[in-house]
């Protein structure tokens, strides 16, 4: 069982993610619509897991991401999953470049999540130290850093197996989903980690050189 906080303003959503964690054995200990109450209820519950929503009042803008950055500044090591209808890129690359040691980070979109299941796995993933992010975030998180010199030195099926492996996959499933070897898809790593000057360490530490790599590349 897991201690959730949630912010999600829309009230039918936010009572429909709340019956749906505690009909999976999960105990919502504060559901609020709101940054600032996010941020109180954090701090009165210790959660073992943040739920958020971006934009939420007062401003509509990024003010769910906001307070995750500064939630995760005060607790480096609270799990926060964002789930949201699009990708806040600024700040998304500053809450999931976090760097090794820190709890698990989780980005999804609210219109690409297909299955309960699959949405029960994230939570759980992320609650454990793990990194999962949506496959289009990733997108958009390379897209715009494609004119980056450094990304540039990759070649096309390198930057394949980069966006795979920025989600927090396997070699194995690297490999199923590109349709190529586990020996090549270690082949194309080594050359990823070689170009981009990352240390070459296995699972979320892995995923967390390549975000923190997307975050800091400025050129």
């Amino acid at each position: 069982m897991l201690r959730v906080v949630l912010a999600e303003d829309a009230v039918l959503l936010r009572a429909g993610l709340v019956e749906l964690l505690d009909r999976s054995g999960h105990q919502v200990v504060a559901a609020v619509g709101d940054a600032p109450a996010l941020a109180r209820a954090v701090e009165e519950h210790r959660p073992d897991i943040v739920l958020t929503d971006v934009r939420m009042p007062p401003g509509f803008r990024d003010e769910g991401l906001r307070a995750a950055l500064e939630l995760r500044s005060r607790h480096e090591r609270l799990p926060v999953l964002v789930l949201s209808q699009y990708v806040a890129t600024a700040y998304a690359t500053q809450l999931l470049g976090g760097g090794p040691g820190t709890g698990g980070l989780g980005y999804l979109l609210k219109d690409r999540v297909g299955e309960v299941s699959e949405f029960m796995d994230s939570l759980g993933r992320v609650a454990a130290g793990q990194t999962v992010i949506d496959p289009e975030v990733v997108r958009v998180l390379l897209a715009q850093r494609t004119a980056s010199r450094p990304l540039n030195r990759l070649t096309p099926r390198e930057r394949e197996v980069l966006a795979v492996m920025a989600e927090g996959r396997t070699n194995q499933f690297i490999a199923h989903r590109l349709n190529i070897t586990e020996a090549s898809v270690v082949k194309h790593a080594g050359n990823i980690f070689m170009k981009l000057d990352l240390d070459p360490a296995e699972g979320n530490r892995r995923v967390l050189a390549v975000l923190a790599h997307l975050r800091g590349e400025r050129d």
